[in-house]
């Protein structure tokens, strides 16, 4: 198994290959689809159509946007963590789902990336619904973890063989530092996941938005130390901004 990394459009893609099949580590974004087929077709010499499975760690539109669209124009198999309800679901999600895309639009312009549509669908429908330890059909060398935290659903992929693991968003790497990403709905959890990873000690650690990193017990503290422990959520925030203004518009009101 040679694993490539691929820098693309707000994220960093990871693709397992194999001699005759391949897999995407992760959903990835509309944005990132040309790229993808271009480097499996021009950069491996490969048909388009041996991308077999698709993994989705979690349902934010860098990780499960091109999913279903790679599913169309590939067959491939779409795997995600086992839930008996859509993350997106109902009003709150149809919120969350439209306030993902716009930090994806935000991020996307913050890092000068030119406009892309990153439109999908709120609702996941896997072929593959697997929960922790479970290895993965066809692709038996790795096996995912459930880690969640920053969301209910996240997972986080294990080759043994290697000791590579892929994280996803558990973590994300700014300024040169490893710390908690946003949203996180589950704080507790959430720490039980970095400490699950921290002890597997695994040679190498991937993340989706930093690439490949050094968790070591400094960086590990780092993060515990200032990971939420509350929840740190769309609506959360949305309610400490609204009071915000709230009080500056009373202090100006009581000043005038």
């Amino acid at each position: 198994m040679q694993l490539h990394r691929i820098q693309d459009y707000i994220q960093t893609m990871y693709l397992a290959e194999y001699s005759d099949k391949l897999m995407l580590l992760d959903g990835a974004s509309r944005a990132d689809i040309p790229n993808l087929k271009d480097f499996i077709e021009h950069q491996l010499h490969r048909p388009f159509s041996e991308l077999k499975l698709v993994v989705v760690t979690h349902m934010h539109p860098d990780h499960a946007g091109a999913a279903h669209k790679l599913r169309d124009l590939t067959g491939c198999k779409v795997l995600a963590a086992k839930r008996e309800r859509h993350w997106y679901g109902g009003l709150d999600g149809w919120f969350m789902h439209l306030t993902d895309l716009v930090l994806a639009r935000w991020m996307a312009n913050r890092m000068r990336k030119p406009k892309r549509n990153l439109w999908y669908s709120r609702k996941l429908r896997p072929d593959i619904e697997l929960v922790d330890g479970d290895v993965i059909p066809g692709f038996e060398d790795w096996q995912v973890l459930e880690t969640p935290g920053h969301t209910d659903r996240d997972l986080s992929v294990y080759h043994a063989e290697q000791n590579v693991i892929y994280v996803a968003d558990l973590m994300v790497k700014v300024k040169s530092r490893l710390i908690a990403p946003f949203p996180i709905f589950h704080p507790n959890q959430y720490r039980q996941s970095l400490l699950r990873v921290f002890e597997m000690n695994p040679v190498c650690l991937l993340v989706a938005h930093g690439g490949e990193v050094d968790f070591d017990y400094s960086a590990y503290q780092h993060i515990m130390n200032t990971a939420p422990t509350r929840p740190i959520t769309h609506w959360r925030v949305t309610k400490i901004k609204i009071k915000g203004l709230v009080r500056s518009l009373l202090r100006r009101k009581k000043a005038i």
